[in-house]
């Protein structure tokens, strides 16, 4: 029977974590204490030295050999389980073809880190060593050190697996079932978003392989960030880089009124206001263009240049600017579905129409002709007339072939429709795994358990003690690590525009996932292995505990149902205390 006093006792433990979560969201919603870039700073000193010296210091710390074995194996076994039955969902025939398929692969990796990795560190050990006292915690830094080294691993390698499909099926659609080798350039260091690009070359040995580069617009990023800003002439490659950007806070558009009247080949010459080289026919060819370097335009603006502005009068009205996007969340079907520089693909080709007239030449152009330059303007007007005409009818066969490629939430998916070519196994094994080594061996977590695991089977099998100036060195900061971490997470609720971010009837489905599904199924594999008591209880409430944040930042960063994982972060946090605190009733009537 639970009392009063335990239960305040539980409340003791978890209750000041959540004060430092309201203070870190008060401090940039209601009191503008901190600004974005200070938010930022914090998030890094929690990711780089907080955490991984917390994780350290829990598995130095916990003796190895006194772990339970059936504990590990129910966790394990639950694992197990879930990822058998989506895998097994996954690849059932579907009706509908490629599209049908490509939806459960993408759904299997969400549905996969919602049920089965809860927030077992942060707000697991504190609250499980309240309810069932110390050597709970100890059981929990098992799950914890498998979580960091195994399943950690494994989501990495789902999702750097999606990523390279859609790497392949995107820019080697037509030779990757002769792709032999593949080659990464040391720079890559992922293939999530537009990080990366591929291209199927011929090596020396006369075999295809596949050329992993980092993408021109990371590359572009890079040096925009370092050199001094200037104004923008707006060519083709220029837009690319800002509607693929990735950054977490968006940038500045340098896009001048003056480069909208010289995208309808209208320029303006005045001497505040450079001359745009982006045309009409560079539109369409950044739009049907498989690289990532549009192709140079043949379209000769200097033939159709007028002498004076005044002779100019274009329509424009300002308001029209508004579709254009300079923001950091295009996905990698806007770039392909549409004109990249639209928000998410969702503009048609009529909307170019406003920044490009068609018909006739534009009002004083027959000024700035030579003799003879009518037929060179009229033919040049039907080219543009042409290619938009292209543009508008190609839209939607090109958003229906992204909508069969895959996945949902704005993320291109796992795969093609019908015919589709891919890589060999081999190809994409090697692949695979040399992301995930540069992701992991950049990863300080990889290191803190790595490390802690070795210290703690060398110092409990010889006992030997860490000296006492490295112990208080490391534990001066990993004493910060739950704090900062639940700080951190209270700056990151409070720079989402909403709690709920993927809808409300989403959110349902997600929580009772989170905190029935994955919780009956630990319940089911625990008692598989013998389980009972104490040990049994323990099991079903961490696996009951809100979302972990690792999945998230994953999702995020491969644009993989975010909004999901984001949601069951917020909100599973919030509602998460009162959740284990009925299972601890519960469990304890029983």
């Amino acid at each position: 029977m639970i009392s009063w006093h335990d239960l305040y006792t539980v409340l003791c433990a978890v209750v000041p974590l959540y004060v430092a979560m309201i203070l870190a969201y008060g401090s940039v919603r209601w009191w503008g204490v901190l600004t974005p870039d200070q938010c930022s700073g914090i998030n890094r000193f929690v990711a780089v030295f907080a955490v991984p010296l917390l994780s350290f210091h829990c598995i130095a710390t916990s003796d190895p050999y006194v772990m339970n074995l059936r504990f590990v194996a129910a966790d394990t076994l639950q694992k197990v389980v879930v990822l058998a039955a989506l895998a097994a969902w996954s690849y059932l025939p579907a009706r509908g073809g490629g599209r049908a398929r490509a939806a459960p692969i993408d759904w299997s990796i969400t549905l996969f880190s919602l049920s089965t990795l809860p927030n077992t560190l942060i707000m697991g050990l504190p609250l499980l060593v309240a309810m069932y006292g110390r050597y709970s915690g100890d059981f929990l830094v098992q799950i914890v050190v498998l979580q960091c080294i195994m399943w950690y691993t494994l989501l990495l390698v789902l999702f750097e697996f999606r990523a390279a499909r859609v790497l392949i099926a995107g820019q080697c659609p037509d030779s990757a079932a002769s792709i032999a080798g593949v080659h990464v350039d040391p720079d890559v260091v992922s293939l999530a978003g537009s990080q990366a690009e591929a291209q199927a070359e011929v090596a020396p040995d006369g075999r295809m392989r596949l050329v992993v580069r980092r993408s021109t617009s990371v590359s572009r990023r890079s040096l925009a960030a370092a050199a001094t800003p200037r104004p923008s002439n707006l060519t083709g490659v220029e837009i690319y880089s800002v509607s693929s950007s990735r950054n977490a806070t968006p940038r500045g558009s340098s896009f001048a009124h003056a480069d909208i009247f010289a995208a309808g080949t209208v320029p303006l010459h005045s001497a505040s206001m450079r001359m745009s080289s982006f045309g009409a026919a560079d539109l369409f060819s950044l739009h049907s263009s498989r690289q990532h370097t549009p192709r140079p335009s043949s379209f000769d603006e200097h033939a159709a240049r007028p002498r004076s502005a005044a002779a100019v009068a274009p329509s424009y009205d300002p308001k029209d600017a508004h579709m254009f996007e300079w923001s950091s969340g295009a996905s990698a079907a806007s770039e392909v579905s549409g004109l990249p520089v639209f928000r998410g693909g969702d503009h048609r080709a009529k909307d170019v129409r406003r920044l490009v007239p068609l018909g006739a030449p534009p009002v004083g152009l027959s000024r700035a002709m030579p003799p003879g330059g009518e037929r060179v303007a009229s033919f040049k007007a039907e080219a543009v007339q042409d290619a938009l005409s292209k543009l508008e009818s190609g839209s939607t066969e090109q958003r229906q072939n992204v909508k069969d490629a895959g996945g949902d939430n704005g993320g291109v998916g796992a795969g093609r429709a019908g015919g589709q070519q891919t890589a060999p196994p081999g190809v994409m094994l090697r692949l695979i795994l040399t992301m995930v080594w540069r992701r992991l061996i950049r990863n300080p977590n990889t290191y803190a358990s790595v490390v802690g695991l070795t210290w703690s089977l060398i110092s409990f099998r010889f006992h030997i003690s860490m000296p006492t100036i490295v112990k208080n060195s490391i534990s001066i900061l990993s004493d910060t690590g739950l704090g900062m971490a639940m700080f951190s997470l209270g700056l990151f609720m409070a720079m989402q525009p909403k709690i709920i971010a993927c809808g409300n009837s989403v959110a349902a489905i997600t929580m009772a996932i989170r905190f029935l599904l994955g919780p009956a199924v630990m319940a089911a594999t625990s008692a598989a292995v013998g389980l009972r008591g104490t040990l049994l209880c323990v099991a079903i409430v961490q696996a009951a505990l809100p979302q972990g944040i690792v999945p998230f930042v994953f999702a995020k960063e491969y644009n993989l149902h975010a909004a999901i994982l984001c949601t069951g972060v917020i909100f599973g946090m919030l509602i998460g205390l009162p959740i284990a605190l009925v299972y601890y009733i519960i469990l304890g009537l029983l």
